[in-house]
């Protein structure tokens, strides 16, 4: 047996009977598991012997994503670059950046007329023909990975296509491929379904079956019409899938994004969320990756209430998702935007705060996606901030409806029966960026600005790993010319899905353009938050009583060192009313201060860390 193989060996029998036994319990199929555990094999041998390298380098080290100098971004290969060689054509502007971490929006084959923003895919083998070829995606990761840098992917696993092969073929009556899927002869079990499964889209996508008349059958479409879910109660889709992960793991990716894992194991009966099923799939694709990839993490996306979002964490014993998205946070950042109150973010932050320091979070003020009101309003309705009422104040909030309000955007699927809707803006725009542009009102541009900074500043004080979204480094605000392209009109989120504004990006070497301020203030404090200790992912944090409720105080202490992060979400000026021994330091300014009763700008903020 050669070395490597004994490497194989060993992981594979690290893992061997838990993956078993789980694997058993779903399916209850000896050659299935075996043609898995065969192709695990088949995989680790294709494994590039650089990708090699870097498995046993992260596997020494493993915790190596959680350091302080950790920065990412996500981007839209064809919006920032035009193509994947574009994109490493501008790898240096990323450096630039400081980012180190890559997230590359969806680029696989989908249909363009009913793609999802790529969510639908159509051949997970293929990259989209106008982006490139997988060789240009290995490509690209080697030289990322020359420069320090990771490449992040969204891998959909709750369904596919109406267009994938398996789904064509489903279609012309394939019992094989049928079963590959949810298909139903008659209404009597997907009315059953509809009695207790949610529905995602109730305006644009009714329902969670679609009916296909050519066939005379229903298929189980949760999320749209064109968009078939997986059925993982078959070992083949869960096998193939698996297969579909190691590839891409062998292309170079390090971490990949698992969309909707919530939604993949339907039951009749259930809700089909979060049901126990699907963290045994997590928990495999977890151990199937440490014995094939080491080094490729996986990030859940779990677009929920915090309840349901850490239990994809796993547990120390049998971890699941090394990652997850810090979804709640941002609403509830966005809602303190627009209250001026803090309370219900300094509840959230508490109770992130109070989850082993393992938990790695991914945080961010803006994403691809559009934004959610999903708050706890159990806990807001002790001052009369009802869920209906106040969802309609938030997004008449940041569509400008509403007087004193400086944001502008636009909503997405607003449902006029339960007047409920979502919300899409770039960060600028919703800082007052843009209607301060077009007021050409120098004083409100300047308070955008500092909300746009403070704003960043206080996600980089968040324990986690921080994420911009592209354009964000630069204030760049909402793109309204998708409104003329009619395969993205109806959807409001390509607001902020616009093209990368090369030109404005120039802007940012002038210091006192809105460019330069921005991307001049997030690189310095991307520098600091890089180098001092009290960002350590070990660090103990916890929030500070300031006794007003426009501020929010953030505690970091690590060996000693103690740091105090204080961010006024006012538009007038406010005081921290506190009392703290000794000298302290702005770390952005070098300025000497003390922490008594500190009066903060409007929308301004402080980087303090204790002296010596």
């Amino acid at each position: 047996m050669s070395k490597m193989d004994e490497i194989f060996q060993t992981r594979l029998e690290r893992h061997h009977d838990e993956l078993k036994w789980l694997y058993m319990e779903l399916y209850d199929n000896d050659s299935m598991f075996a043609e898995l555990c065969t192709n695990l094999y088949r995989f680790y041998k294709e494994r590039r012997r650089q990708l090699k390298t870097r498995d046993k380098e992260r596997e020494k080290n493993p915790e190596w994503f959680r350091k302080n100098d950790m920065l990412g971004m996500m981007l839209y290969i064809d919006q920032f670059a035009g193509n994947l060689k574009g994109v490493k054509e501008k790898l240096s502007y990323l450096e630039a950046c400081q980012v180190n971490c890559i997230h590359l929006m969806p680029f696989l084959d989908s249909p363009k007329e009913h793609s999802d923003g790529g969510y639908a895919v159509a051949d997970f083998r293929k990259v989209r023909a106008d982006l490139g070829t997988m060789e240009d995606l290995s490509e690209l990761a080697d030289v990322c990975h020359q420069k320090g840098m990771n490449l992040c992917m969204d891998f959909v696993m709750n369904h596919t296509s109406e267009e994938h092969e398996w789904a064509v073929r489903a279609r012309k009556g394939e019992g094989e491929y049928m079963s590959r899927y949810f298909f139903y002869d008659n209404q009597d079990i997907p009315e059953r379904y509809e009695q207790t499964v949610p529905q995602v889209f109730p305006t644009t996508a009714p329902g969670n079956f679609t009916y296909l008349p050519e066939i005379g059958h229903y298929v189980m479409t949760t999320f749209y019409p064109y968009q078939w879910d997986l059925n993982y109660g078959n070992p083949r889709v869960f096998n193939e899938m698996m297969y579909h992960f190691l590839f891409f793991a062998n292309q170079g990716m390090d971490i990949i994004r698992i969309d909707a894992v919530p939604y993949i194991w339907k039951e009749l009966g259930t809700s089909c969320r979060n049901l126990p099923q699907v963290h045994s799939i997590v928990r495999m694709m977890r151990m199937i990756g440490e014995i094939v990839c080491p080094s490729v993490l996986l990030l859940g996306e779990v677009v929920m209430e915090p309840e349901k979002v850490v239990p994809y964490f796993g547990t120390v014993e049998k971890p699941e998702c090394h990652m997850l998205y810090n979804v709640t946070t941002m609403a509830s950042t966005w809602n303190c935007v627009a209250t001026k109150d803090i309370r219900l973010l300094k509840r959230q932050m508490e109770a992130v705060n109070q989850l082993p320091s393992a938990y790695t979070f991914l945080n961010y003020l803006r994403c691809h996606d559009d934004i959610g009101w999903g708050l706890d309003y159990g806990f807001l309705a002790q001052w009369e901030m009802w869920e209906a009422p106040h969802k309609r104040f938030l997004n008449d909030y940041f569509t400008g409806k509403i007087p004193g309000s400086v944001s502008r955007g636009e909503l997405y699927n607003d449902d006029p029966v339960t007047q409920d809707a979502r919300f899409c803006a770039t960060t600028a725009s919703m800082c007052g960026i843009e209607s301060a542009q077009e007021t050409n009102d120098p004083d409100a541009l300047q308070a955008a600005i500092h909300l746009d900074i403070m704003l960043h500043a206080y996600m980089l004080t968040q324990s986690g790993i921080p994420m911009l979204y592209s354009g964000d480094e630069i204030g760049q605000i909402n793109d309204y010319s998708y409104k003329n392209d009619p395969d993205k009109a109806s959807d409001s989120r390509y607001l902020h899905r616009g093209k990368f504004r090369w030109d404005l990006a120039e802007k940012r070497k002038a210091k006192e353009s809105v460019q330069g301020r921005v991307f001049g203030a997030l690189n310095e404090l991307e520098r600091i938050r890089r180098l001092e200790r009290v960002f350590e992912a070990s660090a103990d944090v916890w929030t500070y009583d300031v006794h007003n409720n426009a501020i929010l105080c953030i505690v970091r202490e690590q060996a000693g060192e103690r740091f105090f992060g204080i961010f006024n979400f006012a538009d007038r000026p406010e005081t921290a009313w506190m009392r703290e021994e000794g000298g302290y330091t702005e770390l952005l300014t070098g300025k000497k201060m003390e922490l008594v009763d500190i009066v903060i700008p409007r929308y301004g903020f402080y980087w303090l860390k204790k002296e010596n």
